[in-house]
């Protein structure tokens, strides 16, 4: 099972920059998509979703913000999932298109999209009730005997080893010290074989890899970025991990697509 994680920054504008000419020969089994910016029924033909937006064999989720142009999420599938949902019962957060699951027998593949709280302090603030209220969700989630794959932009690094300038900033949101306990409490060893697995760090524990890049002072060429773009995996798949892979070429995003390759079979 290949799934890929992709914060589009725009579905459209990622579409221009051809990221459905590359997204087919990635032979994913799964596509799960955050920061649409775009209302399902704006990509829309008479017949559903454009062609341009849906790759030959697959099948497309969507879960918008009432806000037309912001945040919104997806899920790409090949095979026909048992169920799709898309509300978590929480309105604020609900109504901003910010999650989405995808149910394929014993397996769940949940698109998420964590807020930013760089705009300013409102946004913080609404960014840790996020964090303060998901805690009980993810932690429901692990006890309910289902497996779960989280991708999405989660916003918050890890370490030193996830952002290249750590020291600078440490004041910053997505590196401030609240977030990073939380985040890597819900992957905390300490929590026995009941924590959420990092699927890239339990493949390259030392490994020193982005997946965003500001748009400004040319951080990409120099590679100044940060690792906000994370499939955690419930314990049981943790066995299954077979490699992943960060696509920092073509660039479609400030983000780009990761992908992780588990030995698992959708419908188990």
């Amino acid at each position: 099972m290949r799934i890929i994680s992709f914060n589009a920054n725009g579905l459209r504008s990622a579409a221009r920059k051809g990221f459905f000419d590359w997204f087919p020969a990635q032979d994913a089994d799964l596509l799960c998509v955050q920061e649409t910016k775009a209302q399902e029924h704006q990509l829309g033909g008479p017949d559903g979703l454009d062609k341009s937006f849906l790759p030959e064999g697959y099948r497309a989720f969507f879960r918008d913000a009432t806000k037309k142009g912001y945040s919104g999420v997806a899920i790409y599938s090949r095979r026909e999932p048992d169920e799709v949902r898309t509300a978590l019962d929480w309105a604020p957060f609900d109504e901003e298109g910010r999650y989405i699951e995808a149910r394929f027998g014993n397996l769940s593949v949940v698109s998420f999209y964590i807020p930013s709280g760089s705009s300013g302090e409102l946004r913080q603030g609404f960014k840790f009730e996020v964090m303060d209220w998901l805690k009980p969700v993810l932690d429901g989630w692990l006890a309910s005997g289902r497996e779960y794959v989280l991708c999405g932009d989660w916003n918050i690094v890890r370490s030193a080893l996830d952002i290249r300038n750590w020291k600078s900033n440490q004041k910053n949101s997505g590196c401030l010290p609240p977030e990073r306990d939380w985040l890597n409490a819900l992957c905390s060893d300490a929590a026995g074989d009941r924590c959420w697995v990092d699927t890239y760090r339990a493949l390259h524990a030392e490994g020193q890899d982005y997946t965003w890049w500001s748009n400004r002072g040319a951080a990409r060429a120099k590679d100044v970025g940060w690792r906000l773009d994370y499939q955690l995996a419930t314990p049981g798949l943790a066995g299954t991990l077979r490699g992943c892979a960060i696509a920092r070429e073509p660039r479609f995003s400030d983000h780009a697509p990761f992908t992780v390759d588990y030995a698992w079979e959708l419908g188990r």
